[in-house]
C-alpha cells in the first residue's frame, strides 16, 4: 500500500503531465496496466453503466463502488485513485468515513466532488462544500500513508460556466486542504490557463471531445489529464454499432475491428 501510495504522490510531483485512464472492473484495468500506464482511477459513470443506472443521481451506492474499486486495486500493481463522487453524504462525518473505507480497500487517491445528486440543487453551497473538503482532508491525513485527495468543482457540467466561482470554489477547497484539484468540463484551453495560475496544487483536467492534447495541456500548467467515462462510452459505442448493424441489417462487419481473444488474453490472468 504504501509503495503505491508514494508512487502515486511523485507522479503529482514530478515535472510535466501525466495520463491517468478510467478502468471499470479488473479486466479493463489489466489491459490498461498492460499498455504501460502508471495509474488508474475508478469511474463512477463506468461502473453505473455497468450495472444498469443512469450516473451522476446518486444510484449506486458507497457499498458498490468501493467493491468495485477493490476489484480494480487487486487487479495490478499499479496505484489507484477513485471517483468516490460526493462521498455519499452531505454531512462531513459521512465524508471522512467514506475517505477511511476507501483506503481500507487499497485505494490510494480519491476525490470528492460539489455536486449534490439532487436536481434542484445541484451543487452545494460554497461554505458547505469547503467544509465538506476539510473533513476528507482531515481523514486522509489521518492515514498511515499518503491518500492523494482530488476536491472537484462541478459547475461545468451542471451548465454553470462561471469561471470566476468555479476558480473560488478551488481555491477554498485549496485552503481545506485538498491535494489534487479539478473542475471537470473546462474545454477552452485559455479557461484551463487560468485555473493553473490561480491555485498552486496540481490540477487535474478531463479530456474532452475536441479539447486540447495532453502536450498543450502540460504546457497550460495541467499536472494530470483523466478520461473519466470516456473509455467506456467509447467501448459501449463499439457494442452499440455492432449490435444495431447485427439487428438492423443482418450482417457482420463489425467483426473486422473486434480484439482477437489472443490478445485480449495477453492481458488476463490464466493457468
Amino acid at each position: 500500500m504504501s509503495e503505491r501510495a508514494i508512487a502515486f504522490r511523485k507522479l503529482h510531483e514530478r515535472p510535466g503531465g501525466f495520463t491517468i485512464p478510467n478502468p471499470w472492473d479488473a479486466g479493463t484495468a489489466r489491459i490498461l496496466a498492460g499498455l504501460g500506464f502508471e495509474a488508474l482511477a475508478t469511474t463512477s459513470g463506468g461502473l453505473a453503466y455497468v450495472l444498469g443506472r443512469r450516473d451522476a443521481q446518486g444510484l449506486v451506492t458507497r457499498d458498490e463502488t468501493l467493491r468495485d474499486a477493490a476489484a480494480i486495486v487487486e487487479a495490478t500493481p499499479l496505484p489507484v485513485s477513485a471517483d468516490l463522487q460526493n462521498c455519499f453524504g452531505d454531512e462531513p462525518e459521512t465524508v471522512a468515513e467514506t475517505i477511511q473505507r476507501a483506503a481500507e480497500v487499497g485505494l490510494v487517491g480519491g476525490s470528492i466532488e460539489d455536486a449534490t445528486t439532487r436536481p434542484d440543487e445541484p451543487i452545494y453551497p460554497l461554505a458547505q462544500a469547503a467544509e465538506r473538503v476539510a473533513a476528507a482532508a482531515e481523514a486522509a491525513r489521518s492515514l498511515p500513508f499518503p491518500f492523494v485527495l482530488t476536491a472537484r468543482a462541478e459547475n461545468y457540467l451542471y451548465g454553470r460556466r462561471d469561471l470566476e466561482d468555479t476558480i473560488a470554489r478551488l481555491r477554498a477547497f485549496e485552503a481545506a486542504g485538498a491535494e489534487v484539484l479539478y473542475a471537470p468540463g473546462l474545454r477552452e484551453i485559455d479557461e484551463i490557463r487560468a485555473v493553473c495560475s490561480a491555485v498552486s496544487r496540481p490540477v487535474n483536467v478531463l479530456a474532452m471531445p475536441g479539447g486540447p492534447s495532453v502536450e498543450l495541456l502540460a504546457a497550460a500548467g495541467v499536472r494530470r489529464v483523466s478520461l473519466g467515462s470516456t473509455l467506456v462510452r467509447a467501448a459501449l459505442g463499439a457494442f452499440l454499432r455492432a449490435a444495431r448493424e447485427v439487428r438492423e441489417l443482418g450482417t457482420f462487419t463489425f467483426l473486422d475491428e473486434a480484439a482477437p481473444s489472443r490478445d485480449l488474453d495477453s492481458y488476463m490472468i490464466g493457468r
